[in-house]
């Protein structure tokens, strides 16, 4: 029997890849997504597609307003950086990143993982290409798993063992297209 996995699922190059990944180790993939207040719908309308496409069991898109809190360029009115160099994107934390959004999202993958018996979530960080956001290092991932344990009554009871499998920490853009591609991923 294949295990059940979510997969927090943008639509985008990352998480589509994260899907196809969980699929091929073997997992029953639930995706889920979010209108959190993000300025381009069109993610949704892409997760959508994507989670048709590859086949998964339920595709749950959770609405969640982070856009009323401010504090980003991606849920507030000002602009998106397109052009940022390379020494650019290796300081600070740009004005791209959502406060918390992550931890949010991984909360909620970890309350449905609870209710479907689901011992592993799937994330699309990567520490190369995390432009800056904190929520995207090895070291918060490891921190949020272990706080997981103790977070649910199927880990306090001994049901649930949650691991986050975040296959593309150490990919750079081109690998991680190479890694989809080998894996059948149409990104059309």
């Amino acid at each position: 029997m294949m295990a059940n996995a979510v997969v927090l699922l943008s639509g985008g190059l990352d998480s589509t890849t994260t899907l196809a990944i969980a699929k091929a180790e073997g997992f029953t993939p639930y995706a889920l997504s979010f209108r959190y207040g993000q300025r381009h719908a069109v993610e949704l309308e892409s997760a959508a597609r994507v989670a048709q496409a590859m086949g998964v069991v339920e595709h749950v898109i959770a609405d969640i307003v982070l856009r009323r809190f401010g504090g980003a360029a991606l849920t507030a009115d000002q602009p998106v950086p397109n052009a940022r160099c390379l020494g650019a994107m290796g300081q600070g934390i740009p004005i791209t990143y959502v406060p918390a959004r992550n931890t949010v999202f991984l909360s909620f993958a970890l309350a449905w993982a609870e209710v479907l018996g689901a011992s592993d979530l799937f994330i699309g960080v990567n520490a190369l290409d995390y432009s800056g956001y904190p929520d995207c290092r090895p070291d918060y991932l490891a921190a949020y798993e272990r706080m997981a344990n103790l977070a649910t009554a199927a880990g306090v009871e001994g049901r649930q063992r949650l691991r986050i499998h975040a296959p593309l920490m150490h990919l750079t853009k081109a690998d991680i297209v190479r890694r989809g591609l080998a894996l059948g991923v149409d990104y059309a």
